[in-house]
Parts: structure tokens; sequence; C-alpha cells
């Protein structure tokens, strides 16, 4: 079941396919997302709340009971479903794309787009956010920065545009992002320009 629905969906769009959004917790995937969705006339998923409606407990409780490695593999299955829908925008975990094969699926059944922050800002998002699980530690911004530091190039390997986002509005970073869409597919060109735009947003 979808996290959000637009029913006023329009057949011909210039974004065809499934778009899907990979970045860091607090990049704003969700957000984003579900504005893209409505704008392009196009279904919205958000993979941890996918994961949350069916397992009954929130993803904080997963992680307890099953460690991340379990959760990891709950959300692989999630994914490799949801990637199979048609005409989506799919708003993914921080860590969906440590997993190969996750990778290889975003890549092949849609347009990823990776929504890319500082491990500073991504801090100052998410420093009042008591339901990231891997953020419960005695120093969450040293976390951030190695979690930046190890998925950077995962998210860059598999993106195709890449909006780089700190300190404007949501709006000004979908209309960034419906920009690099846009070039992107007119162009046809297998990696679309870097955005350089500086946005600021809650997830």
């Amino acid at each position: 079941m979808p996290d959000d629905q637009d029913n006023n969906h329009h057949p011909e769009t210039e974004f065809p396919g499934n778009i899907f959004l990979v970045g860091l917790m607090g990049a704003g995937k969700t957000s984003v997302g579900r504005l893209l969705a409505k704008r392009f006339g196009k279904t919205f998923y958000d993979s941890d709340h996918e994961i949350e409606r069916r397992t009954g407990v929130r993803i904080p409780v997963i992680f307890e009971i099953e460690g991340e490695a379990g959760f990891r593999a709950r959300e692989a299955g999630v994914l490799g479903e949801i990637v199979l829908h048609e005409d989506i925008v799919l708003a993914t975990g921080g860590g969906a794309i440590l997993r190969e094969d996750n990778r290889r699926a975003l890549k092949e059944h849609g347009t990823v787009v990776y929504l890319r922050a500082s491990p500073f800002d991504l801090w100052q998002r998410t420093r009042h956010d008591r339901s990231r699980p891997l953020l419960q530690t005695p120093d969450p911004r040293r976390k951030l920065e190695e979690l930046f530091n190890d998925r950077d190039p995962l998210y860059r390997e598999i993106a195709s545009v890449t909006v780089e986002t700190g300190s404007q509005s949501l709006r000004k970073l979908a209309n960034q992002l419906e920009h690099g869409l846009r070039e992107h597919f007119r162009s046809g060109a297998l990696r679309a320009p870097h955005i350089h735009e500086t946005t600021t947003f809650n997830t």
C-alpha cells in the first residue's frame, strides 16, 4: 500500500517510469518525494513506512529485536517488491544502498536521484529525532560523518541526478530536482548534470 497517493494521475508526463530517491537520514527524501509524486501524477511510497505497515511496529523496535541485519533483510524484501510497480516515486531508507542487490534493483527499475547533504546539515535536522536507531549514540554527529563517508560513494554509483541540499525551501529543492530530471530525460545522458543548490527542509 502506498504511503500517500495522488489520484489525479497525468498519463502523459515528461518524467516517465519510476523515480527513486536515495540519501542519508534527514536528507528530505520523504518530504520531497511526496511533493514530486503530486507534481508528476505518480504514486508515492516510502520503504520505511511500508516496512512499519507490514510488521505493525516502528523501525526502532525492529532494530531492537532483530538487529540491523534483520531489518536490512526485511528492507530488501520490501524494496524488491516496490521497485516492480510502475509510475511511482519511492523514498528509500538511508541504508538501502548497502546491499548490492538493492542498488542493482534501483538502477534497473527507475531513475535514481541522490539528495546529498553535508553531515553537519544532516545532524542539524536529526539531532532532536529519537526515532533514528543508528543515531542513538553518544556522538550522533560523528556517526553521521562516518555514515556519509561510507555511503556517499554508493549513492553516487547509482544516481543519475544528484541534488545538493542545504538551507533553502523544500519547494526550491523540488524545482531544482524537477529541472535536473527534465535535463536528464531530454538529453538521454547516462548521468545528468550535478545540481549545486542549497535547500533545507524536514523529513
